[in-house]
Formats: structure tokens, sequence, C-alpha cells
């Protein structure tokens, strides 16, 4: 049973840069699907600073009691208890999604399990629905960075299906479900935030 709140750097240091591209995406009332939520300290953090929002955090079973610690300290009433939600499972806890935030995630996917997610979210997602993805690509084929190339290569030791994803494959997956392109914002650290809209 997980008693101390798990705790990542990373989410730390993108958290308020993540905030600030947030702001003006969703701007309006909306509930927002967080996939892949991991500690909770980002559900924490968007929900309390964009209380327009209601939060949904969702991540495997496994990660739920942490995300718990976080937002039973929080006291939020627009964060929503966390969903068990795996992206290769054929039933998902939701009906119509409006929105969806999700940050590094894609790279831990396997490039099946990242395809398995578009094709989930095209039974979801609502006719104008929004999507954002934070997290680290490549461009034509090529890591942007050295530290890119090196986190790539510690990714694939540690599991050989994962890896850092192509911008472009993750375009196609997009627009075969209805989603293009809006924003392709720089970030901090080599990574990017993708805001995908799907078209009127």
């Amino acid at each position: 049973m997980t008693t101390q709140k798990p705790c990542s750097q990373a989410c730390e240091n993108n958290k308020e840069p993540i905030l600030q591209i947030l702001k003006t995406v969703f701007d309006q009332p909306m509930t927002v699907w967080e996939i892949g939520s991991g500690t909770g300290q980002h559900a924490c953090h968007f929900a309390g600073n964009l209380p327009h929002l209601t939060w949904q955090p969702t991540d495997r079973p496994e990660n739920l009691p942490g995300i718990d610690l976080w937002r039973d300290e929080a006291q939020l009433v627009n964060l929503l208890p966390p969903l068990s939600l795996d992206v290769v499972d054929s039933q998902w806890p939701c009906a119509r999604v409006e929105a969806v935030f999700t940050a590094n995630t894609l790279h831990i996917m396997s490039s099946d399990e990242v395809g398995l997610l578009f094709e989930r979210l095209a039974m979801h997602l609502s006719a104008e629905a929004t999507m954002c993805i934070y997290g680290p690509f490549n461009y034509a084929g090529a890591y942007t960075s050295e530290s890119n190339a090196r986190f790539d290569l510690w990714l694939k030791e540690r599991d050989a299906r994962s890896g850092i994803k192509d911008f472009e494959a993750i375009m196609a997956l997009a627009e075969t479900i209805g989603l293009a392109l809006e924003a392709d914002h720089a970030m901090p650290a080599n990574n990017r935030l993708l805001v995908l809209r799907k078209r009127a």
C-alpha cells in the first residue's frame, strides 16, 4: 500500500510551462481526461490553476493509489477520483470525451499501443474534441537534440518496444481520426506540446 506520495522531478520542472499553454487551449468549462496521470502532480497543478475545468485523472491500476494521495492532499472540488484506464483495453470508463491531455506517455508505449490509443480515441472523442500531447518527438526521422538521442537509447535498453516517436507518424494517426494539428509548441528540455483539434 502506498503511504508516501510519489514524486516526479520532471513534472515539477514542466508543470508551469505546460500550464501556460493549457490556459489558452482549455479556456472554456469542460472535462479534461488525462491519459496516464502518473504520479498525479500534473492533475493537481492543472486542476488547481484552472478551476473552470473538471479534471479526470486516469492511469493503470497500480498507479491510482499514488494519484489518490496527491488528490487527497489537494482537496480540489474539480479534481475527480482517478479511474483505471489502460489504452490497450477495449472498454474505457467513459462515453464521450471533449478534451484529452497526455504527458510523457507516447515514448513509454510501443508503436502498436500508440496505434491502439488512437483507435480508442476514435470511439470516444466528441465532434469538437481537443487533444494536447506533451513529450519528445523526432522530426523527419531525426533526433532534435543529443539529450533526446541519449534518452531514446535509455528507453530502448529498458524496454525495446518503447522509444521516442516520429512526429509525422503521430500526425498520420491523428489524421485518421479527424484530428488536425493546431499548434506545435517548443517546450523546455527539448520537448514539444502538440495541440490537436477535431475538424469541423
